[in-house]
């Protein structure tokens, strides 16, 4: 499965989009690109401290995007 991408369907608040469209043209990339950038990036990140991701992740966080 290696090379191999997922399609997933995903839900976003208008909102969010926008915020997430504005950077991924400032970095050049495609909504998707920068998407899957930033999970990567995520993911990297908890391997690297070895911490489990905390419960509060669960809950949507208050974004100040509007």
């Amino acid at each position: 499965m290696a090379g191999e991408k997922k399609q997933i369907p995903l839900r976003l608040s208008a909102s969010l989009y926008a915020a997430i469209a504005a950077w991924a043209e400032d970095d050049f990339r495609s909504v998707n690109g920068q998407i899957e950038y930033l999970l990567t990036e995520c993911v990297r990140q908890r391997k690297k401290n070895g911490r489990p991701v905390p419960h509060e992740l669960d809950v949507p966080p208050e974004l100040d995007i509007e």
